[in-house]
C-alpha cells in the first residue's frame, strides 16, 4: 500500500492521537497530554480502525495505542498505521509486558513501549522522546529487551560451544589485537593463546583470522 503524505500546517505542539478502549484510560490520557506544554490531543478512540482513519485527517506526530482492542489488536493496526503513515510516531501504552507482545509491537513499528502503570510524567516524556526521535521504553520492558538480546548471544555461543575464555579471545581478535596483545590482555602465554584460536577455528568451521572475525561479526558472536 503506498504511504499517504500529510498535509500539515506550521507546527506549535505535538500533535497526539489515543487509540484506547478503556474509557478512564482514554479520558486519563487525553487530559494528560491537554494539560502539558507544548503537547495537544488532536483526537481520541476507542476502537483501531476508527483511530487509524483519524490519522490522514487530524495529522498526528504520535500515536498513543493499546493493544487489546475490542475490533482489531493494537499490533496490527500499528503495522496498518506504518504501511500509510510512515513519519507517525506510534507509542504502546498497555498493561502487557510479556517478550512477545513486545517484539511483535517493536517489529510491527512501534517506536516505543510503555506500561500503563508509568507515571504521568514519564508518559509525557516518552511522548516527547517519540516524537525527538527517541525509542521511550518502562524500565520494566528495556531489562526484558535487554535479557533477550543477552540471552539470544549467550545460546548463539552456546549452541557451537565456545568458552568464555574462547570467547575473549575471539573479541580481541575481532579488535584487531595481535597474539602478543591478546596474551598480555589476559595474562596468558603466546602458546595459550594459539591453543585457543586452535579450539576457536575448529568449532567456527574455519581456518584463519579473517574467516573467524567475519563469522564472529556476521552471527553476532561477540
Amino acid at each position: 500500500m503506498k504511504a499517504l503524505k500529510l498535509k500539515r500546517k506550521k507546527q506549535e505542539s505535538v500533535r497526539v492521537l489515543i487509540i484506547e478502549d478503556d474509557v478512564k484510560v482514554r479520558d486519563g490520557l487525553k487530559w494528560l497530554v491537554n494539560d502539558a506544554d507544548g503537547m495537544k490531543c488532536v483526537g481520541a478512540y476507542g476502537r483501531m480502525r476508527e483511530g487509524i482513519e483519524a490519522v490522514e485527517e487530524l495529522s498526528p506526530d504520535v500515536a498513543l495505542v493499546d493493544i487489546g482492542l475490542p475490533d482489531m489488536s493494537g499490533i496490527d493496526g500499528v503495522k496498518l498505521i506504518k504501511q500509510q503513515f510512515p513519519q507517525v510516531q506510534v507509542l504502546m501504552v498497555t498493561v502487557y509486558s510479556t517478550d512477545e507482545m513486545i517484539f511483535q509491537a517493536l517489529q510491527a513499528g512501534a517506536v516505543g513501549y510503555i506500561l500503563k502503570k508509568t507515571s504521568s510524567e514519564k508518559i509525557l516524556s516518552a511522548i516527547n522522546d517519540a516524537y525527538n526521535g527517541g525509542a521511550p521504553m518502562s524500565n520494566e520492558i528495556a531489562r526484558r529487551v535487554l535479557l533477550f538480546f543477552q540471552t539470544q548471544h549467550k545460546q548463539k555461543t552456546d549452541n557451537i560451544g565456545l568458552s568464555d575464555r574462547e570467547i575473549q579471545v575471539l573479541k580481541a581478535l575481532v579488535d584487531g589485537l595481535t597474539y602478543k596483545a591478546i596474551a598480555d590482555s589476559l595474562y596468558v602465554s603466546i602458546n595459550t593463546v594459539r591453543f585457543h584460536l586452535r579450539n576457536i577455528y575448529a568449532k567456527l568451521h574455519v581456518a584463519s583470522r579473517s574467516e573467524a572475525i567475519v563469522k564472529a561479526l556476521k552471527e553476532k558472536l561477540i
